[in-house]
């Protein structure tokens, strides 16, 4: 049975860093499918592979194909979009990543966006992990990109704003159809000090679970400045090691 986990949360707060360290632990244990989800696509990046298609751009080749008469009238829109989104696939020996991108054309796309969800829907099935580097802020949730999610984790980082954030995302869970089996999770990251006592009486009266306490690691940032991917990052480095007991701490195998 595939494992869904989803990291979101406010800008900057560092989605995409502990997307990527998970993907990267997560391939020893089974097939893992990265979803980019954010439209800055850039958890390529972190996971040190090129990327040369997004589904946007799928999504606007085939409706251009389809006002030009290239695709027959009698075929299966979502069969045909299944296989061009198999074919956008970054395919590695560890993972293989998928990014959503943007709509690079104007219009409504709730018809082609739901086409599409449940198109990577179907594909996550074949993976044992899913990983998703949610969009910033609440979007992503807000338009169901994907129907079912096992693990939420709502990234902060030691600011009321980001946990804010946070706490919207749990909220706005409970307003949507989208379904989080296990549940939502709060993860503090680039802490210096440990978590602001004012802080941990906000986190206490949220109600959320506090499952990580990361401390801020100038390796992140290191390899970041040098363009180089994290997946670089020493084992025994603090930002490893946090999320691998997060990791321990959800159970996940």
């Amino acid at each position: 049975m595939t494992v869904t986990i989803a990291v979101a949360g406010k800008g900057g707060v560092g989605k995409t860093a502990i997307a990527a360290v998970l993907v990267d632990f997560l391939s020893v244990k089974g097939i893992v499918l990265a979803v980019d989800a954010d439209p800055s696509t850039n958890l390529n990046d972190a996971l040190g592979v090129d990327l040369h298609n997004t589904i946007g751009r799928t999504r606007e080749k085939m409706t251009d194909d389809i006002k030009g008469g290239r695709i027959p009238v009698t075929a299966s829109k979502q069969d045909i979009l299944d296989a061009r989104i198999h074919e956008s696939l970054v395919e590695t020996k560890k993972f293989d990543l998928l990014a959503m991108g943007r709509p690079e054309g104007p219009g409504c796309y709730c018809a082609a966006n739901h086409m599409i969800r449940f198109s990577v829907d179907k594909l996550a099935k074949n993976y044992d992990y899913v990983v998703m580097d949610c969009e910033a802020g609440l979007e992503h949730v807000s338009r169901q990109t994907t129907q079912d999610i096992d693990f939420l984790l709502a990234v902060s980082d030691p600011t009321m704003r980001g946990l804010n954030t946070a706490k919207r995302l749990k909220e706005l869970i409970s307003e949507m159809r989208t379904s989080v089996r296990a549940g939502v999770f709060l993860v503090m990251n680039r802490l210096k000090n440990g978590i602001p006592p004012a802080m941990g009486d906000e986190i206490r009266k949220s109600g959320l679970v506090l499952v990580a306490t990361i401390p801020e690691d100038m390796e992140v940032g290191d390899l970041d400045s040098r363009g180089e991917p994290l997946t670089k990052l020493p084992l025994d480095s603090r930002f490893r090691r946090s999320v691998q007991e997060m990791l321990f701490k959800l159970k996940i195998r």
